[in-house]
């Protein structure tokens, strides 16, 4: 088993290298049904492993030119806040319930990267005079995501920083990175205060996944990108159902009592339920405005 986790620690690695994200869709899984770490855990250690694959896949957009550290900044800035929050809430809720809530985030990751990201253009896309506000705002949903669940949110991240920053998407990819860096320190300092982590099986973990960041970096060169990024698409879906297929059980006993069942728990729900709604129909905005296809996108 300790062989599997190190084989699947290279693929976070490759993921994060070739497609500027989807490590945290392999880090959960891996984490809990190999390694045997509970589920909170898990989730606090994918937060600090994922931002230190990230970082090393970060410096290496740099060095192409494609972070751009004004708007990722200002996009991290509001995500630091969402994700803080996101990490101490999380005290709160039942570790198999954010398992769940990880599975179906996988599924939306998966159906967003078999579709493919849409590109802007060669050039700079027309700015939004709003953007500044509109970013800070998806920078704070993605952020208490990833803070809750440690999903980076890439596929949230990317879009909107071609459509509202104007990014090409080669500096949105790169600078989608920066992001999740900065949302993935702030989510894991909300997790600290109340989980304890095996610092151990973290540097082994990051360090064999930085390793993989580099080889997906030249892979990115060499191999047809969709044909890649849609069989990296099916399995993260196939990941994601069998999550939600082993927490059946659990499933079944919590959906009942988890509906609201109280005016203030019926305006909270739909008030997630529109964020939700925003930030889908701002993806959908970005590939609709696209004039060509964007073979490799963001993932989670």
């Amino acid at each position: 088993m300790f062989a599997l986790g190190i084989a699947l620690s290279i693929a976070i690695g490759v993921s994060l290298g070739f497609f500027g994200g989807g490590g945290s869709i392999l880090t959960v899984p891996l984490l809990v049904y190999v390694f045997g770490l509970a589920p909170k855990q898990a989730i606090a250690s994918s937060l600090l492993i994922v931002g230190i694959a990230s970082t090393s896949a970060a410096l290496q957009h740099a060095r192409a030119g494609n972070v751009r550290p004004k708007e990722g900044l200002l996009f991290g800035a509001a995500g630091m806040a969402g994700a803080y929050a996101g990490g101490r809430a999380s005290a709160f809720v039942d570790g198999g319930i954010l398992l769940l809530l990880f599975a179906a985030m996988m599924l939306l990751s998966a159906a967003g990267m078999w579709r493919g990201r849409a590109a802007v253009g060669r050039s700079e896309a027309p700015r939004d005079a709003h953007a500044p506000r509109k970013l800070a705002l998806q920078g704070l949903v993605v952020g208490s995501f990833t803070g809750l669940v440690g999903a980076g949110g890439g596929f949230l991240i990317v879009p909107a920083l071609a459509l509202w920053a104007g990014l090409p998407m080669g500096a949105a990819v790169g600078t989608s990175l920066l992001v999740i860096v900065l949302n993935c320190v702030t989510g894991f300092a909300g997790y600290a205060s109340h989980v304890r982590v095996d610092f151990g099986l973290v540097a082994i973990v990051a360090g064999t996944a930085v390793a993989g960041s580099l080889l997906g970096s030249r892979l990115a060169t060499r191999i047809d990108p969709t044909a890649l990024r849609r069989a990296f698409a099916g399995f993260v879906m196939v990941m994601g159902a069998a999550i939600l297929a082993r927490e059946g059980p659990l499933v079944a006993a919590t959906v009942a009592p988890a509906l609201p069942s109280t005016w203030p728990q019926l305006v909270f729900a739909l008030g997630m339920l529109a964020l939700g709604v925003i930030a889908g129909r701002s993806s959908r905005r970005a590939e609709n405005r696209a004039e060509l296809t964007f073979s490799q996108g963001g993932g989670i």
